[in-house]
C-alpha cells in the first residue's frame, strides 16, 4: 500500500502541475505511466486518471473562492450581479465542449489515445503558442513606437510603456469584460482539447488571446471554465465506474485519496506560478517545452516500436 501511495504523490504532483500550466497533463501522464505504474485495475485507473483532476479544481476554487462566490457578504449587488454575470459566461462557454464530449468522447479515447498523436499535439500547439507571442511582440512594438513621441522632446520611456502597449493590444483585460460571444469562441477552442496532447488550458488560452483577451484574463477564464467541466467529467467517469457494479479496494481508496490531495496541493502552488509569471512574460517558453516533451514523446514511441526499450 505504501508503494502504491508514493506512486500516487507522484501522479497527482504532476497532474497538479501539468493541468493548469499549458503543456498538457495528458501528454505527461502518458509519460509518467510508462514508468511509473499502479497495481490497480483498468478500470479504476481510468477513473483514477480523471478523478484526480477534481483535487486540482479545488485549488481554483479556493483561490478564486471570493472573486467565484455571489453570495459573498463583502459584495455590493453591483459586484454580486457581475459575478453572476461571470458565471453565466462560464456556462455559456462550457456548451460546446460538453456536447462535443458527450457524444464523442469514448470514440476519441479509442482512436486518439496514444503516443503519435499526443505527441503531435504538443508540437503543434507548441509552435502556435510560438507564433502567437511572437505575432503579439511585434504588434506591441508597433504600438509602443507609435506611443513613444520623437525629437529632443521626447520623453524617456518608462516601466508603463509596456504595460500600456499590452493594455492596447488586447480588447478585453478582466475575465468580467468577456461577453457571450468571446466566451462562445473560446469553448469552441476547448472542444480542440478532446483530442489527447492538446491541452485543455492550452487551447483556450490560445482561443482566449486571439479572441482578444489579455493573458491574465484569458488564463482565468480558463481555470473558471476547468470547473463545470472537470467536475462533469468525473461525475460521469464514476457514474460509469460504479454501475458496472464495481468497488474500490482499500489499496485503491488510498491511491485516490493521496492522488487528490497531492493535485490539490500542486495545483495551488502550479497556479500562483503562472499568474506571477505572465505578468511578466508572455507564453513562449511554454511553446519551446511543449515541443522538446512532444519530440521526447514522439522518439521515446518510436524507440519503442524499434524493439530498442527493455
Amino acid at each position: 500500500m505504501l508503494i502504491e501511495a508514493l506512486k500516487a504523490l507522484l501522479i497527482g504532483i504532476v497532474e497538479g502541475i501539468t493541468e493548469w500550466l499549458p503543456i498538457s497533463s495528458t501528454g505527461h501522464m502518458i509519460l509518467v505511466d510508462e514508468f511509473v505504474k499502479l497495481q490497480v485495475s483498468d478500470e479504476f485507473l481510468a477513473l483514477f486518471l480523471v478523478v484526480i483532476q477534481i483535487g486540482a479544481i479545488l485549488a481554483v476554487i479556493l483561490l478564486y473562492f471570493h472573486k467565484l462566490n455571489p453570495f459573498s457578504p463583502r459584495k455590493t449587488a453591483t459586484q454580486k450581479r457581475s459575478t453572476w454575470r461571470l458565471w453565466g459566461m462560464v456556462a455559456i462557454g462550457c456548451i460546446p465542449a460538453a456536447i462535443v464530449g458527450l457524444l464523442f468522447d469514448d470514440w476519441v479515447n479509442e482512436h486518439f489515445y496514444n503516443k503519435v498523436t499526443v505527441a503531435l499535439m504538443l508540437i503543434v500547439y507548441g509552435v502556435a503558442f510560438i507564433v502567437i507571442e511572437r505575432r503579439n511582440r511585434k504588434r506591441e512594438a508597433k504600438l509602443l513606437a507609435l506611443q513613444t513621441p520623437r525629437g529632443k522632446h521626447a520623453r524617456v520611456a518608462s516601466g508603463n510603456d509596456g504595460d500600456e502597449a499590452e493594455a492596447a493590444l488586447f480588447r478585453v483585460h478582466t475575465v468580467d469584460e468577456i461577453d457571450w460571444k468571446t466566451a462562445l469562441k473560446i469553448g469552441c477552442f476547448q472542444v480542440l482539447a478532446i483530442i489527447p496532447g492538446t491541452s485543455r488550458s492550452g487551447a483556450t488560452i490560445i482561443g482566449g488571446m486571439l479572441c482578444g483577451c489579455s493573458r491574465t484574463a484569458a488564463a482565468e477564464f480558463t481555470f473558471f471554465l476547468a470547473i463545470p467541466i472537470m467536475f462533469g467529467w468525473g461525475l460521469v467517469k464514476a457514474l460509469k465506474f460504479f454501475a458496472t457494479g464495481l468497488a474500490m479496494t482499500q489499496v485503491e481508496i488510498v491511491v485516490l485519496v493521496v492522488g487528490i490531495v497531492s493535485a490539490f496541493v500542486m495545483s495551488v502552488i502550479a497556479i500562483k506560478f503562472l499568474m506571477g509569471y505572465i505578468k511578466k512574460n508572455d507564453f513562449t517558453v511554454f511553446g519551446w517545452y511543449r515541443i522538446v516533451v512532444g519530440v521526447l514523446v514522439l522518439g521515446y514511441f518510436v524507440f519503442e516500436c524499434a524493439g530498442l526499450l527493455p
